[in-house]
């Protein structure tokens, strides 16, 4: 059986070590085709070169709205995400890089200066520390102290989920959000994936059924989170394909909040909510998940947990709701769409 500190330090040594760059990686589970947003793209042409050369990842887990905020980027490696989140925040906004792989923290930290004269700062607002997902409190991050927690393809890694997601929700301030990518399973992954190296460093071996990341997280205090995307990665590797069977694999974006009074189904009192078409990069719409857009100006009748997202979270300045939870109306019909254009797709990358 392997301990947790084994699998800590084999995957330090695959991203220390072993992968120099993306042309290492032996399957697409580390290595995202997926387009960034048109608001990121000005971003990402500022970021120095060998940055984004070792950077793995599945997916762009950047929520909008996050001017002036303290935003936690967990496993950050290189720095691809701290530093396009640094620009989000301002120079007023504060950004936290925790990692356990020193060769990766190095070249995040070597080009901080170049970095921030680029972006026109006369003082850094990243900072990156040394330490493991699991055990936030050892690199000094407080209780209630983190307005947003993001993670690009490294939950997976970690050997103890439940103490990663525990530490998130501590470290969130009530109405923070946490906004992540990852690879999860259709099923549970066998002991023969789970502790083969060279599965578990491209993303597979410990990745998530995504039924027990329901349960983890409900369990916390979570009962109701949200997909923003969700696609089916194609490994593209015969090797890797003929040990993971059939094993269905997907990249998925994944959005939570600290917020109160959640329940574990949707539940109908009859509120109304209007986005005001207030957030700079999204004037015409505001997505909630795979199955809430608001159009702006126009009213939705939403379920209370839909309506707690938007109004007791940094998103209420933006949104009007009417009416409270003092009148119930039974459930309330909030399933993910079945439309083929939020349908499960093929992709060529989950993790890169």
């Amino acid at each position: 059986m392997i301990t947790s500190d084994a699998t800590m330090d084999q995957v330090k040594q695959y991203y220390g070590k072993i992968l120099t760059g993306k042309k290492d990686l032996k399957t697409n589970s580390c290595c995202s085709n997926e387009i960034l947003p048109e608001s990121h793209k000005a971003l990402h042409v500022k970021i120095d070169h060998e940055i984004l050369d070792r950077f793995y990842g599945c997916g762009s887990p950047i929520p909008p709205a996050i001017y002036g905020a303290t935003v936690l980027d967990l496993g950050c490696g290189t720095g691809r995400d701290a530093y396009m989140v640094s620009q989000l925040v301002g120079e007023n906004g504060h950004v936290i890089g925790v990692d356990m792989t020193e060769e990766q923290l190095e070249v995040a930290r070597r080009h901080t200066d170049s970095q921030m004269q680029r972006f026109g700062y006369d003082t850094p607002n990243v900072d990156f520390r040394t330490g493991y997902i699991e055990d936030l409190a050892s690199c000094g991050v407080q209780d209630n102290s983190i307005d947003v927690v993001i993670s690009n393809c490294v939950i997976n890694l970690s050997p103890d989920k439940q103490r990663v997601f525990s530490e998130i929700f501590r470290v969130l301030k009530p109405g923070g959000e946490l906004y992540f990518s990852d690879v999860f399973a259709g099923r549970r992954i066998p002991e023969s994936v789970k502790h083969d190296p060279v599965l578990y460093g491209e993303c597979l071996g410990g990745a998530l059924y995504i039924e027990d990341f329901r349960r983890m997280v409900q369990g916390l205090g979570c009962p109701d989170y949200r997909v923003m995307k969700k696609r089916r990665i194609v490994l593209d590797n015969p090797a890797i394909e003929a040990k993971t069977g059939m094993i269905d694999f997907y990249s998925m974006t994944i959005r939570a909040f600290k917020v109160a009074g959640l329940e574990d189904i949707c539940e109908d009192f009859g509120q109304l909510a209007v986005y005001r078409g207030t957030i700079e990069e999204m004037p015409h719409s505001f997505v909630l998940d795979d199955h809430h857009e608001f159009e702006t100006g126009k009213p939705m009748l939403v379920c209370g947990n839909t309506a707690a997202m938007v109004q007791d979270t940094r998103y209420g300045r933006h949104f009007t709701v009417t009416g409270d939870r003092s009148r119930h109306f039974g459930p309330f019909s909030c399933g993910p769409a079945t439309t083929a254009k939020n349908s499960i797709e093929s992709c060529t990358g989950g993790c890169c």
